[in-house]
């Protein structure tokens, strides 16, 4: 989801300002705007103009606008930030996940049947993928979301998909480190030479970021330190697919090298709970991957507790978390992953915020984009209270009301 400026071309009009009134509960993210790690306030109001917040406050107290828009008494909320999707493949996989509900174990090695057929797609049908993903987040609430390449692991397939998700969102990661590429399963260090070298070459013009997945089946941790290393020195800030299938060395080399974010976080050591938390890299928990693997859940009470910062997102994607829906994983965080409504409400807007190191989405407070979540329902509790049900009524990317 591009993050374009509502700000009036030269010569047109402006857009107008719009008042948004009759909001029941608002959630800011901004403890100076209201109560609780929410800044939670009721029967308030918000002004949004040129794409931006310019006035938060008591409804009473709002000054005027253009336009008016009368919330009707429902919750306000951040628009959903997703900083973990896989969104550039194509193809299906619901053989596998039948196969899983069977009873077989899930493994990274599926991955690779995405790969056959990312690689056999068209520009135009991956484009075409993609942008269906986003406007279906979109319509969940979702205005920031983070898209890795991975599913090619060519140096023109990964080239491709970034370039591809770099035209729907800025958040865009490099990913040739998902697993080794099937033409040299018998030559993983030739892979990652190629995954630090030309590959990174071709791809780092359209990255932001660079990620690895550091796991028994893909990368150990000698392999990802050299595939960080290589992507950092490239101007790429790195993070890090960390401890989901088991225990080992992702999140120490995560916090080591700075990395915005440790993903997934399944299998952590007490070592492990400290470096997050006495660290700037966000643990990120991905609940829909272990709902579709029927793994372990993560714990983020025990994260939580220990002080770490805790993100969650989707991890959509084909094969482990076929889901694009925020309020699922946050109902599913609330059920399973030992975390109060506004703990994953929070996990998911400021939370995802931090993950991408971005101060400009994930809150409502003056100066922030305009990216905002109406819910049909007067409290944004309701995320987990009635998981399943769709309660968007409305949402605004960059001020610009998309439904």
């Amino acid at each position: 989801m591009s993050t374009h400026s509502t700000t009036a071309a030269p010569g047109s009009p402006a857009a107008p300002s719009t008042l948004i009134t009759g909001i029941g509960s608002l959630v800011t993210n901004d403890t100076a705007h209201g109560t609780g790690p929410l800044g939670l306030l009721t029967d308030a109001a918000v002004v949004i103009d040129a794409g931006t917040v310019v006035w938060v406050g008591p409804a009473g107290a709002a000054p005027d606008a253009d336009e008016r828009f009368d919330a009707g008494g429902r919750a306000l909320l951040p628009g959903f930030v997703d900083s973990h999707a896989h969104l550039v493949f194509a193809g299906d996989r619901t053989a596998e996940f039948n196969a899983r509900m069977s009873g077989q174990a899930y493994s990274a090695g599926g991955i690779r049947t995405t790969v056959a057929a990312t690689r056999a797609a068209t520009d135009a049908e991956l484009d075409a993928n993609l942008a269906r993903f986003v406007r279906e987040a979109l319509h969940q609430g979702t205005t920031t979301v983070e898209c890795k390449s991975g599913y090619g692991l060519t140096v023109e397939d990964e080239a491709r998909a970034l370039r591809i998700a770099a035209g729907h969102t800025p958040e865009t990661t490099y990913l040739g480190a998902h697993v080794v590429a099937p033409e040299f399963a018998d030559d993983p260090a030739g892979y990652v030479d190629l995954v630090t070298g030309e590959m990174l070459d071709a791809c780092a013009p359209y990255a932001r970021w660079v990620d690895v997945f550091c796991e028994n089946g893909a990368f150990d941790g000698d392999q990802a330190r050299a595939v960080l290393t290589a992507g950092v020195a490239r101007g790429l800030t790195p993070r890090v697919h960390a401890n989901q299938l088991s225990y080992g060395p992702g999140v120490q080399l995560a916090v080591e090298l700075g990395a915005a974010s440790a993903d997934h976080c399944t299998h952590l050591t007490d070592e492990d709970v400290a470096a997050l938390a006495g660290s700037a890299t966000v643990a990120t928990l991905l609940p829909g991957a272990e709902f579709s693997t029927r793994a372990a859940y993560p714990d983020a009470r025990r994260l939580l507790a220990a002080g770490a910062t805790v993100a969650l997102s989707t991890d959509c994607n084909p094969g482990s978390s076929f889901t694009s829906s925020m309020a699922f994983c946050i109902a599913v965080a609330v059920r399973e992953m030992g975390m109060t409504p506004d703990e994953a409400v929070h996990a998911a807007t400021a939370g995802g915020a931090r993950a991408l190191r971005r101060s400009d989405v994930g809150l409502i407070a003056p100066g922030a984009r305009a990216d905002l979540l109406l819910l049909d329902a007067p409290s944004h509790v309701h995320l987990a209270y009635r998981p399943g049900v769709p309660l968007t009524a409305a949402v605004w990317r960059a001020g610009v009301r998309e439904l």
